[in-house]
């Protein structure tokens, strides 16, 4: 299986998104939530060269956010990704 990390916050519907389809197929994340700790903003924006959250890493590759997993999964990729073909 591929290490996933995302960093997200509590409310932003894109992260529930986003860990709704994980969990939807049966991936385990690491969460940082920015929310609760603000301090780890600058290590999300200094990985992904972005300021919006969810970031969205496999394999300490940047994926992007929720949009950009999605188009992945719609495209039969995600699952090679996350180790599931």
């Amino acid at each position: 299986m591929a290490n996933v990390v995302i960093y997200s916050t509590g409310s932003c519907p894109y992260c529930v998104r986003a860990r709704m389809l994980l969990e939807k197929k049966g991936i385990s994340f690491e969460e940082f939530r920015i929310d609760e700790k603000p301090e780890l903003r600058p290590e999300m924006e200094r990985l992904s060269g972005r300021d919006s959250v969810p970031q969205i890493f496999i394999d300490e590759r940047r994926i992007g956010g929720f949009d950009d997993m999605y188009e992945l999964d719609m495209d039969d990729e995600l699952d090679p990704l996350l180790g599931l073909s």
